[in-house]
């Protein structure tokens, strides 16, 4: 009876907790069902969730043009390659999904991807061993493939072999005009590991411009199965991308391409320290050209040497091109008297002052007139002009007015302001002609707009406009803006006589400036530079420790177009008679603004141009016998290079109409094309080459080319890869010299077993 009793008792007690147990569990299935929720998260959202996919459409990035249409920057499309390794990946379906034989996946890899077998055989077999990987990327070696290279992999048809795609940013000139344009490069927040990697400006206009640049990235989601099949019902959303903006510079590639290269030949022969040159429309404020050297590729910014653009960002004491200014001020105050006479060759204000001496180390040239000062460029004229005719204070008023006290506000990143350096009596005199005082090229271009452009100045600007690539619209158009008015229009024609007199005159320092169909008007200027060391204050010494400037416009009477040059510390050879350092600059000078007036097709102010064609306008050549373009582009004077040795001509790397300046590579495209010889080409010059016959070209280095990959002679087909070495002239005469002290050690070290033999 007892055992009765406590086994009912238990069943009671079972029966209890079972209906207790099942109330809970209903309860809680009936409170999951009516509130939709578990743990606070709702079922529907989470459902929602697990079952949509969405992915990012990328927005393009806006390219960057030239002033007239020529594409400088823009989104290159290439692929990121990964494996899958789990073959999780393939269950239930016919075709594997994941790598199935690492042998033959790398035996067939390599030689695609110029990639060393090895390496990719590793790779593959350490995620196949590793249980927990899903997949696994290689490298550098995996990123940056092109259209191409992914469509021949694609069509080995490899297990597991999967690409995503990826732009880059591409700019096809190379080296050119970087300091302006800038680059931008792909970023992923190192805090958010979430974060998609998104294209962004780092110098230049792409910085400048990014947020106008970038646009706004789009998506699509949509509800799909376990398969990942898309639902017939899959609540489909799409979002389409807003593509960033173009920018339309002021710049035009054809006097920036002439720049550039002249400023590499320059670099090649004196080797400076530092080079900058500006071209500017002194009627707009608009930057033709702008380039400095050091410069760097964007396609691959590494080890660069000068992150800076100087025209902008470096300020230094100008010299004597500052003088133009202090002529203006003491003109435009009413008190010079340009037939006035001084006595040339130094100045003294007091005996506590370290006395002002002319360049040729004080002696001077008598008593002079202020005007042929100017053309002397004589320190001591303009010394005397601030501190006894015009006055200090006066001068530092018209110093304010051209706006030396604050940036000249170009649309471009990171300027640095000069400064005006004027405490003491010694700074004051030496400001009037460029030394103590700093400036920047900018400023002094800015200042110098209101002497070209008859008294008013302009803001200096290298963004034309901005287009919504979408519509064509323009969103906006920059336009001459006059932010001063320092001088009259009365004393802007003085001076720029006085300009011309410092070129053409007999006592001139700038007799090199000459050009053979358009007037010139300029000031030269030899700047000192400071000691670096500290504990050696003043200024370096020695006949090469200068900044060798110029300052020109032409036609002088009426400009159409002003240039700034400067070049720091060149190796040079001495002339008597000639003002230091006016090698280089000159030619710098010279041969941009001749052919630039030109191809701007500027009326020469100097009689007849002798020159027959200085921008040549290319006819329409395909189709027609290479003998026969040969005979043509040789009579107007074109530098071509014939590809191939067909008898037919089939592409020219320009269009028909073009203008081509004389040193701009024309390509000629034959109907039997074979590799030219391309040892000394620029990249530019290669990069048409490529675009000609569509090659997947890998530019290793800078400068010029000092070895290719595919032989000359060689039969040169559509999609060969090209691989090619480049040296900046730096770099080549550093390998000179190392080559010649390798050959002097190998001299010495014969010589001395001869003598041991002996």
């Amino acid at each position: 009876m007892n055992k009765n009793r406590t086994t009912h008792a238990m069943a009671g007690v079972l029966m209890v907790v079972f209906i207790m147990a099942f109330l809970i569990v209903t309860g809680r299935f009936l409170y999951i069902q009516a509130s939709g929720e578990v743990d606070g998260v709702s079922l529907d959202e989470w459902a929602k969730k697990v079952r949509t996919t969405s992915y990012t459409l990328d927005a393009e990035r806006g390219k960057i043009y030239d002033k007239n249409g020529m594409m400088l920057a823009y989104d290159m499309p290439t692929f990121r390659m990964y494996a899958i390794v789990d073959e999780a990946y393939s269950e239930n379906l016919e075709e594997p999904q994941h790598v199935v034989d690492p042998v033959e996946t790398a035996d067939k890899l390599a030689p695609l991807l110029n990639a060393d077998r090895d390496y990719l055989l590793e790779r593959l077999n350490n995620g196949l061993s590793n249980e927990k990987a899903k997949q696994i990327e290689f490298g550098t070696i995996g990123k940056g493939i092109s259209i191409q290279t992914k469509e021949e992999i694609d069509a080995l048809k490899l297990p597991g072999i999967n690409f995503v795609r990826e732009n880059i940013r591409y700019y096809p000139n190379g080296m050119f005009a970087s300091h302006i344009i800038g680059f931008a490069r792909e970023t992923n927040p190192e805090d958010d590991e979430e974060a998609e990697a998104e294209i962004e400006g780092v110098a230049g206009i792409e910085r400048e411009m990014n947020e106008l640049l970038k646009g706004k990235n789009g998506f699509i989601s949509y509800q799909r199965d376990i398969y990942n099949k898309k639902l017939l019902k899959p609540n489909e959303i799409i979002q389409l991308p807003d593509n960033g903006d173009d920018v339309y510079l002021t710049i035009d590639q054809k006097i920036q391409t002439l720049l550039e290269d002249v400023l590499s030949q320059v670099d090649e022969k004196y080797a400076p320290e530092r080079m900058t040159a500006i071209v500017m429309n002194p009627k707009t404020g608009e930057i033709i050209a702008m380039s400095n050297r050091p410069s760097y590729n964007p396609n691959n910014p590494a080890n660069v040497e000068n992150w800076y653009n100087d025209a902008i960002s470096t300020p230094f004491e100008p010299g004597s091109t500052i003088k133009m200014f202090t002529w203006a001020a003491a003109i435009e105050s009413g008190v010079y008297k340009g037939s006035d006479k001084y006595k040339s060759g130094q100045y003294q204000i007091s005996n506590n002052i370290t006395p002002v001496k002319d360049f040729n180390g004080g002696k001077g040239w008598g008593v002079i007139s202020y005007d042929e000062g100017f053309a002397r460029s004589s320190n001591v004229a303009a010394s005397k002009l601030v501190w006894e005719i015009m006055g200090p204070e006066t001068f530092l008023e018209y110093l304010k007015a051209f706006d030396f006290d604050k940036p000249s506000g170009i649309d471009l990143p990171g300027e640095v302001t000069g400064q005006i350096l004027y405490n003491w009596p010694l700074e004051k005199i030496t400001t009037s002609f460029g030394q103590g005082s700093t400036a920047t090229p900018i400023q002094i271009m800015k200042a110098a707009t209101a002497i070209a452009n008859d008294g008013k100045m302009l803001q200096p600007y290298i963004i034309d406009k901005i287009v919504d690539p979408d519509t064509g619209t323009i969103i906006e158009n920059h336009e001459t803006t006059v932010v001063g008015e320092p001088i009259s229009k009365e004393t802007a024609q003085q001076v720029r006589e006085l300009l011309v007199s410092a070129v053409q005159s007999e006592q001139a320092t700038g007799s090199r400036f000459h050009l053979e169909d358009y007037s010139v008007g300029g000031k030269t200027g030899t700047a000192q530079i400071p000691n670096p060391n500290p504990g050696q204050p003043g200024y370096l010494t020695g006949s090469e420790n200068y900044v060798f400037s110029f300052l020109g416009m032409a036609p002088a009477d009426d400009p159409e177009l002003m240039m700034y040059v400067s070049v720091k510390q060149p190796t040079l050879e001495f002339e008597s008679g000639i003002e230091p350092g006016s090698a280089p600059v000159s030619f710098i000078f010279n041969n941009v603004m001749e052919n630039a007036l030109h191809y701007l097709n500027i009326d020469p102010d100097r009689g007849e141009s002798t020159t027959n064609v200085i921008a040549s306008e290319i006819p329409n050549l395909v189709g027609k016998s290479v003998s026969s373009v040969k005979e043509t582009l040789t009579k107007i004077g074109v530098n071509y290079t014939v590809i191939g040795s067909g008898n037919k001509v089939v592409g020219m790397s320009v269009e028909e109409g073009t203008k081509v300046l004389p040193n701009e590579r024309l390509l000629i495209l034959t109907d039997h094309p074979t590799m030219p010889d391309i040892v000394g080409w620029s990249l530019r010059d290669v990069l048409k080459l490529s675009e000609m016959m569509d090659l997947e070209t890998e530019p290793i280095g800078n400068g010029f080319v000092i070895t290719q990959g595919i032989e000359p002679g060689s039969d040169l087909s559509k999609g060969a890869y090209l691989g090619v070495e480049l040296k900046t002239p730096k770099e080549l005469k550093e390998m000179e010299i190392k080559g010649d002290e390798s050959s002097e050690a190998q001299e010495a070290e014969e010589e001395e077993s001869a003598d041991s033999f002996e």
